[in-house]
């Protein structure tokens, strides 16, 4: 049995798996805003076709590559910058290539259906956050031609297409055979060593415009920024999770709001009317008036107030009609979409099992850790659990 996981490839990952939609390196941010919230998908794959179509004569033999990944909360990010701010339509009319990081090794890898299990570990382990794997099937007329009216199609090659496998696709994986890395997955997640205390914290009372770079970090390491007080205790957290089921106006809230009132703010029942007001008044005190043009507050307000004075029936169809807010997410999301920005949290005692689910059930790569009295101690990341895996491996070869 423990053979036949070694065996495994990534193909078998697959199964199942929704195909790709892409984005050409040659659009716009504005076209990625569009295509995010017109995706049931927290991130929307960029690809290079320029090969192609510079030897067209060779353009059977040649591949698009998949050079990187935007989601939401790149956008909301790159519109907070002072030089964004002032003019955030000119901003979304940049290339969306200045939204990828320019790193080695490349945070999306291109690998072959037969990559090994263990070898797709290595991969993330090393620094790839998605492993992008062709699907061999064929596109119908009709998907085809579905495509051409789509701002971002799916991906396809030569009449294949693409998807991609992230660290909780190997977790989930590996928790289907658990059994096989008895006594591991009853140990404290403490005994294990894999509690890391380099966290990224902000205090509760600190403006959110200085968790930015934060932010941006959290989202580079698929983690969270944690808010405290300033006796250390968790309060909650401000997780690009949570900005991802955002629209791009939340970027006058980091810009003008407390990262407490930014938890407020993006949390579950959406916008409070007297936040947004607040946020209205301070973006003309600092001087943003081209920020609080572009981003028309008060609709973004609507869908929450209209909700709250509406049967369950009419709020179900504003929310399929309008992407303002929250994204149009599918009911499979829910567990992410209820907590918001609650942290979701363990102990030093609680077992390495215990602790996959829980990330699992809430769809999170992370799991903060807390003592009895609420201090922050650190987290626990996928990562930190394909690390011990990986060991476990070694020893089933």
């Amino acid at each position: 049995m423990a053979v036949s996981l070694l065996a495994d490839e990534v193909s078998d990952l697959c199964l199942g798996k929704p195909a790709l939609r892409a984005l050409s390196i040659s659009a716009t941010i504005a076209d990625a805003l569009s295509a995010l919230k017109n995706s049931d998908e927290s991130f929307i794959s960029v690809w290079d076709c320029s090969c192609c179509s510079n030897h067209r004569k060779l353009a059977d033999a040649c591949e698009c590559q998949c050079v990187g990944k935007v989601c939401m909360v790149d956008v909301i990010c790159y519109l907070c910058k002072d030089s964004n701010s002032l003019s955030p339509s000119l901003a979304l009319k940049q290339p969306v290539s200045v939204l990828l990081p320019q790193l080695l090794p490349p945070l999306v890898m291109h690998v072959e259906p037969s990559c090994s299990l263990l070898e797709a570990v290595d991969l993330m382990l090393g620094g790839a956050q998605n492993l992008v794997v062709p699907i061999k099937n064929r596109l119908s007329i009709k998907r085809k031609q579905q495509q051409k009216l789509s701002s971002s199609s799916l991906t396809n090659h030569n009449d294949r297409e693409f998807c991609w496998l992230t660290q909780e696709d190997i977790i989930r994986f590996i928790l289907s055979s658990i059994g096989l890395f008895s006594p591991i997955p009853a140990l404290s997640i403490d005994s294990l060593g894999i509690i890391s205390t380099d966290v990224v914290a902000v205090d509760y009372h600190s403006p959110a415009s200085l968790a930015l770079e934060a932010i941006s970090r959290s989202l580079f390491d698929q983690t969270s920024v944690a808010v405290v007080d300033s006796d250390g205790f968790l309060i909650g957290e401000i997780s690009p999770s949570t900005l991802g089921c955002c629209d791009e106006t939340v970027a006058t809230a980091i810009t003008t709001l407390s990262a407490g009132d930014l938890m407020a703010y993006i949390d579950c029942g959406g916008p409070p009317e007297d936040l947004v007001r607040v946020v209205k008044e301070r973006l003309k005190d600092k001087g943003l008036e081209g920020m609080l043009e572009h981003f028309d507050m008060t609709s973004s307000l609507m869908p929450y107030l209209s909700t709250s004075s509406s049967s369950d029936e009419e709020s179900t169809a504003t929310s399929k009609l309008t992407r303002s807010g929250k994204h149009n997410r599918s009911m499979s999301y829910s567990a992410r979409m209820v907590r918001r920005a609650e942290a979701i949290v363990c102990h030093p005692t609680s077992s390495l099992m215990a602790v996959m689910i829980q990330a699992i059930a809430h769809r999170v790569t992370y799991v903060w850790v807390i003592e009895d009295d609420c201090t922050l101690t650190g987290i626990v990341t996928f990562s930190d659990m394909l690390k011990v895996f990986r060991k476990h491996f070694e020893t089933m070869a």
